[in-house]
């Protein structure tokens, strides 16, 4: 009695069985650390334009103007949610500004039907600089 097999039914059930979803986690996990990268980048960038604009309602322009750019340089297709906060007041000496960046990454081939927790991950990031203690107020 002779054990012939077959190479190839082995070799595509291997394939199937590891490959496949190993191919499957390594896009899930960079497209997660593709976004958790630009709402860093979005977070300092924003901040920053915020503490050196000339006035309030210029900074926020401004801050929200540079965390959509970077947003689009690391062409992440879902979009964020910026929030900008002061403390204690925008523009004082001696405050702080603190700029939160929030999304939701959908996973890959995951449909919205099977529950909003299973869909995405959740990204948040959140920088703060400070407005200048010896800076004069407006």
């Amino acid at each position: 009695m002779t054990e012939r097999g077959s190479a190839t039914i082995e070799l595509t059930w291997l394939v199937v069985l590891l490959l496949v979803p190993f191919v499957y986690a390594v896009v899930a996990v960079f497209d997660t650390q593709r976004t958790a990268y630009a709402a860093s980048t979005a977070s300092a960038a924003a901040t920053r334009a915020f503490v050196q604009a000339p006035d309030e309602s210029t900074a926020h322009q401004l801050a929200h103007r540079a965390a959509d750019l970077t947003w689009r340089d690391f062409g992440v297709d879902v979009r964020p949610e910026i929030e900008l906060r002061c403390v204690p007041a925008c523009f004082e000496p001696g405050g702080r500004v603190e700029v939160v960046v929030t999304t939701r990454q959908p996973l890959p081939l995951v449909p919205d039907a099977w529950g909003s927790s299973l869909a995405g991950i959740d990204i948040s990031s959140t920088h703060t600089e400070p407005f200048g203690t010896y800076r004069g107020a407006p």
